[in-house]
């Protein structure tokens, strides 16, 4: 997980037949998982790479695009999509092939292979609407974003045309600089990958006879609250015709906790997104919502004419800002820190090795997974023409980003994108922003003052898009070797999903650029909060901390020493006590944005931890269903109001919520 991006190992459901990858079965005996497949056979990887498995992955590549479009362009908070992907595409398939059943016209089966490789399809396609920079870097490159900004420099606005371009370069390095590590980091190491294994054991889950009961029964829990969530999004459009209108402007809490980001604004996705998460994350992201958006930025703002110039913009890095970018700067730098101390967990032995039935998974499973082999010459080839090719290109897409610039940057990349993999694969926590960061500082110095900020928003852009594709397929990996999916299969899937990404999830930005005129404007429906903190990091990079107001740096200095601290704390506490204190990383999330949407997450937050305290064992089987539906739902309602913001068609309705004064001058003026 990072500041962008959450990556939970949940449970996938399965909690009511599955324990411990080991199912109950008549007579008493208990049978490891893949002895229940013993009987079925491994399909060749070309037989795994089925039409209908890309048919159905184009198909929900644009919705979960949608989705993770309309989250990085709100909040920037994006949970693993994995589960989801895998229960879809489980439910798409298996009607399908029902349907051929009962016409005599079925010839293949529907595997749990086949099931894997449109799980990978899909995750990549989504993948590219977070990597591709879209409420980030990319679109801090505008000219919109620079004028919010105070920047007089170079800029670079959007256009469909070099952005698929650019994203068709830059995007399948990653694949090939960690495709040699596939057995390091799945069978030497034992990297866990939660998402990953979670995904593995759901789809196992659906392909035994209880299972696939219980898939049904998920399925039919996710389309309730998948209509849901689609019918609330069409409600709340009637009630917003202009600007702060509808539910998502409610001032839960009074107008003064409202203008200080602290309402529940009715978004059924950060609900899902919140029954998704642990919940210590949860309360981590609440926590530092109190902390930043309660104490630090209104004390702050009353040192104003003090501290920083009374009379500049709120947005200019001189302001207050600088303090905010100051922040997620040095959070971004910690992220690091913790990460490189997390590393020798892996060699840990797992205290299960030494089952009969397992060690039976494990031999079957390395079996599999060692007979598909892609070479090594492959790997090298096709990171090393690729990068020839891009660094070609890239100075004709972004004419301040030097050949020599990116040359640097493939030479370093792999040993990042290793380390992001590795790091991903402990604590399923990716770094792929933070790497990005780096690029910034790092380039946009080197290239200096007069054309720095693009060249290292665009060098982020290379360097997220490839250490952020080279831990997803290493997850990837982890779940088609708990399924016995060919490694050749799950690449052919992640290189046709990635591709699939470059051109979904560009037209997907391009319909909400060009549908909302207020795209990227702070406080509109679509601010894309995180363009303008990528913005001034790359303008911090160039100008050094010469740029931050008065006492950034100091209060910067002592948060980062805080947060060592407390992880410290959290690590000599141990699980039992340590499980309870917040964490840093999740804390600083809100410093930027606002803890509104925190506000949501506890909610659902709150939703599943009285349904465990009810029915445990049902809330462990369709809690992540019912997420899903909450997210996917709201999500895929902004397909249709795009489309009605581009015909023309408004709601009829603004709904607005005053505060007493402003309701007491309307009243009067009403009555005159």
């Amino acid at each position: 997980m990072d500041v962008e991006r959450v990556d939970n190992g949940i449970n996938a459901g399965g909690g009511e037949y599955e324990k411990n990858g080991k199912e109950e079965v008549k007579g008493g005996g208990e049978k490891s998982v893949e002895e229940i497949f013993e009987s079925q056979e491994v399909p060749l990887w070309k037989n795994q790479l089925t039409i209908r498995a890309f048919a159905v992955s184009f198909l929900l590549s644009i919705m979960f695009s949608f989705i993770v479009m309309k989250l990085n362009l709100t909040t920037g908070i994006i949970p693993s999509l994995n589960v989801s992907a895998g229960l879809l595409g489980f439910f798409f398939v298996k009607t399908w092939t029902k349907m051929l059943q009962k016409s005599g016209l079925l010839k293949q089966p529907f595997t749990r292979q086949e099931n894997t490789v449109i799980q990978t399809c899909v995750v990549a396609s989504s993948g590219i609407a977070f990597s591709g920079g879209f409420g980030s870097y990319l679109f801090g490159m505008s000219e919109r974003i620079a004028k919010q900004s105070d920047d007089n420099g170079s800029f670079k606005n959007p256009s469909l045309g070099w952005i698929i371009g650019f994203l068709f370069v830059v995007s399948f390095l990653g694949l090939f600089s960690v495709l040699p590590l596939r057995k390091i980091m799945v069978i030497d190491f034992r990297l866990t990958y939660p998402s990953g294994t979670a995904t593995a054991h759901l789809i196992n889950s659906f392909h035994t006879p209880q299972g696939a009961k219980l898939a049904k029964k998920q399925v039919r829990a996710l389309g309730k609250f998948f209509s849901f969530s689609f019918l609330w999004g069409f409600f709340q459009w009637f009630f917003t015709a202009g600007e702060d209108c509808g539910f998502v402007n409610f001032p839960t809490f009074g107008i003064k906790a409202y203008k200080n980001k602290f309402y529940f604004d009715f978004s059924t996705t950060y609900v899902g997104v919140g029954m998704i998460c642990p919940y210590i994350i949860n309360i981590s992201v609440l926590l530092g919502g109190i902390l930043s958006w309660g104490l630090m930025w209104p004390l702050i703002e009353t040192r104003k004419g003090d501290w920083y110039p009374a009379g500049i913009p709120a947005s200019n890095m001189h302001g207050l800002q600088g303090y905010k970018v100051g922040f997620l700067t040095l959070t971004g730098l910690f992220r690091q820190v913790r990460g490189k101390q997390s590393l020798p967990v892996a060699n840990r032995p797992s205290t299960s090795d030494t089952s009969k039935k397992i060690s039976y998974d494990d031999q079957r499973r390395t079996e599999i997974f060692l007979k598909d082999q892609i070479p090594v010459w492959f790997s090298v080839a096709g990171y090393v023409t690729i990068a020839i090719i891009s660094t070609i290109a890239l100075p004709h897409v972004f004419h301040d980003l030097k050949w020599y610039y990116i040359l640097v940057i493939y030479v370093f990349a792999p040993t990042l994108a290793f380390c992001n993999a590795y790091g991903c694969g402990l604590t399923d926590w990716s770094l792929a922003s933070t790497y990005g960061k780096l690029a910034i500082f790092t380039i946009g110095a080197w290239a200096g003052s007069h054309d720095g900020v693009l060249a290292g928003l665009a060098a982020c852009g290379v360097m997220m898009n490839i250490v952020s594709t080279a831990s997803d397929l290493m997850q990837d990996f982890k779940t088609g070797y708990l399924t016995l999916a060919s490694p050749r299969a799950m690449f052919v899937s992640q290189v046709i999903g990635t591709a699939m990404g470059c051109i979904v999830s560009p037209c997907v930005f391009w319909l909400f650029y060009k549908a909302f005129d207020d795209f990227g404007v702070p406080d509109s429906q679509y601010p894309a909060p995180f363009a303008i903190v990528y913005r001034n990091m790359a303008i911090l990079g160039v100008q050094g901390f010469s740029a931050l107001p008065k006492n950034c740096l100091l209060l910067c200095y002592g948060f980062f020493g805080a947060a060592i601290l407390i992880n410290f704390m959290k690590d000599m506490m141990g699980k039992k006590w340590g499980s309870f204190i917040p964490l840093p990383m999740a804390m600083a999330i809100p410093f930027y944005i606002g803890p509104y949407f925190a506000i949501d997450m506890c909610i659902g937050s709150l939703i599943l931890f009285v349904w465990e305290k009810l029915n445990k064992a049902k809330a462990d089987a369709f809690a992540p269903a019912v997420a899903s539906g909450l997210i996917c739902g709201d999500g895929i309602w902004t397909l249709p109001s795009s489309i009605l913001a581009l015909a023309g068609i408004k709601p009829p309705i603004c709904m607005k919520f005053l505060s007493r004064a402003t309701n007491a001058k309307v009243d009067t003026f009403l009555g005159s």
